[in-house]
């Protein structure tokens, strides 16, 4: 038998993070501070971003400002039927590889290996998925799961968690800085 050391966990260790979004404005808000937190993360440009909630409440929208916010320049186009939008922001060594995956239309969770995404997961860059239930079991781990929920027309309530430690890091200081987005 051997004998592990305890697990000692910091004093504050936020599991997630709650937020009511009144408007389409709080939305935008959100995700430039996002953004702008993920390009100061450690490793905050390689993030998994799971986006949740049933349609019409308003992942695509989020992520098109932070794409936006990101600084992705042109046309942002919904991956409902291409599956896969790539983004690239910048050039050189200072260039950021975005994914935005929407994987609604699949059908067997086998369609994201035969898809072949595992190289895109297994590269550098932001990859943000929508439906990711659809791919149960075949997706890592995600940093964060952005959970949203549409109160009525313009209200979303907002529900982040960690999956990673990584993602839990990142949690901790999103909610000790959380003046975001309220």
């Amino acid at each position: 038998m051997s004998s592990h050391p305890p697990i000692v966990e910091s004093p504050f260790t936020a599991s997630s993070w709650t937020s009511l979004w009144s408007n389409e404005a709080a939305t935008q808000a959100f995700a430039t501070a996002l953004a702008a937190a993920l390009q100061t993360w450690p490793q905050g440009r390689d993030a998994r971003i799971e986006l949740r909630g049933n349609l019409g409440t308003g992942k695509t929208t989020l992520v098109r400002h932070l794409l936006r916010a990101a600084g992705v320049q042109g046309r942002i186009k919904s991956p409902t039927y291409a599956v896969v939008e790539p983004h690239q922001v910048g050039t050189g060594e200072s260039a950021w590889p975005i994914w935005h995956f929407d994987f609604y239309r699949f059908s067997d969770p086998k369609e994201w290996e035969d898809a072949g995404f595992r190289d895109i997961f297994a590269g550098p860059g932001l990859k943000l998925m929508e439906w990711p239930d659809k791919v149960a079991g075949q997706l890592p781990a995600a940093d964060w799961v952005i959970a949203l929920e549409a109160l009525d027309e313009d209200q979303r309530r907002v529900h982040i968690s960690a999956g990673t430690p990584q993602g839990q890091s990142w949690l901790q200081s999103w909610a000790q800085g959380a003046t975001h987005a309220h």
